[in-house]
């Protein structure tokens, strides 16, 4: 019978031991870290992506000892570099976690290497396709274990910021759109940011939930089931539509003085405001579309504003608040006085004392 090895962490210790590592090393290829990594971790690879492709290709058109050798020699390479670049400074008290793929031979050359220089480094068992499953598991778990409370609200209503000053009044919050990078619309995409891939916006949101207490509910504000790009897990999604509801509402004119002030960018990106409008051409033809590219060139935001959410945005709404989330009620709602600072914070502590989420 083979001793276990005392440098693999096993899958059932993840959670409990992952903060106390002083950092967690993902040794994959830049492509591989960059679709997804376990929070906080940081990229020393010991292959690169041109260097992976070879190795694979080697692998399979020539044999499984061509490509050790020629791994084995890039692999010390690079991780004689990462010793050089990142690591000559920590001290030996210094403890990493250490991950690949599926926890083989890529963190194991590095975590034998650490090891015997006198680090106290761990590999994690399974590598990423363990923590996958981890995330999988827990979002399945907290789909049973969380309670959820929604503000819904109209297009420009100010639900994004109503959520995010609700906490401070003592209330545990998740921001979909935060972790989705995306505020959730035709024009919800944030500038000069990409989205998460699917698989990073559920990492996100594991470890976002992996932070609340399940025992107290949690404020959300009402979504679709995909945000931008990226989906909502459906078990999720499921728990969240079946909250309490409550309806934060806002005057015609708030509501365009405030999109006008979070989406600023489109005012001075005009190409991008129309190509983004140009997605709505299969709802509304051709020659709405123009309309609208007219507008956009007098500066006629406040007006074109006024007529999206007349138009598109808040038929939609009244269309799927009702049949999306069942405990919806009209007569519950929080009026938002204006878009300054003092309206949103009076309606976020009413929104929390009407909840009783404090």
């Amino acid at each position: 019978m083979q001793p276990s090895n005392p440098h693999i962490l096993k899958l059932d210790q993840f959670l409990t031991e992952l903060d106390r590592f002083d950092l967690i090393i993902d040794v994959r290829s830049p492509a591989e870290f960059a679709l997804d990594h376990i929070p906080g971790a940081v990229n020393y690879p010991v292959l690169d992506n041109e260097e992976r492709a070879k190795i694979g290709t080697l692998y399979k058109q020539v044999s499984p000892f061509a490509a050790k050798k020629l791994g084995a020699a890039l692999v010390s390479r690079n991780i004689a570099h990462h010793l050089e670049d990142y690591l000559l400074e920590m001290p030996r008290e210094w403890r990493p976690l250490i991950y690949c793929w599926r926890g083989g031979e890529r963190s194991g050359a590095f975590t034998h290497i650490l090891n015997r220089i006198g680090w106290k480094a761990m590999q994690l068992e399974g590598g990423y396709q363990g923590f996958r499953r981890t995330v999988i598991d827990g979002l399945e778990a907290a789909a049973k274990q969380f309670s959820f409370h929604v503000i819904c609200g109209m297009t420009g209503s100010g639900k994004t910021r109503v959520l995010q000053e609700a906490q401070q009044y003592d209330s545990q919050i998740l921001d979909l759109e935060d972790l989705a990078i995306h505020r959730g619309s035709v024009l919800g995409n944030e500038p000069n940011i990409e989205q998460p891939s699917q698989k990073g916006f559920e990492t996100a949101l594991w470890n976002a939930l992996r932070s609340l207490d399940p025992t107290k509910p949690v404020l959300v504000e009402s979504e679709s089931k995909k945000v931008g790009g990226v989906h909502i897990p459906d078990a999720l999604m499921e728990k969240i539509r079946n909250g309490a509801c409550i309806e934060l509402r806002s005057s015609t004119q708030t509501r365009v003085s405030w999109l006008i002030r979070e989406y600023h960018h489109f005012l001075s990106d005009t190409d991008n405001f129309k190509r983004k409008l140009a997605l709505l051409t299969a709802h509304y033809g051709k020659v709405q579309i123009a309309q609208w590219n007219e507008a956009i060139d007098a500066k006629q935001f406040p007006s074109l504003v006024e007529e999206l959410l007349v138009m598109h945005y808040d038929p939609s709404y009244q269309s799927s608040i009702v049949r999306n989330f069942p405990q919806y009620k009209i007569e519950n709602f929080v009026q938002l006085e204006n878009d300054s600072d003092e309206a949103f914070a009076k309606a976020a502590k009413a929104i929390v004392a009407k909840l009783n989420l404090n």
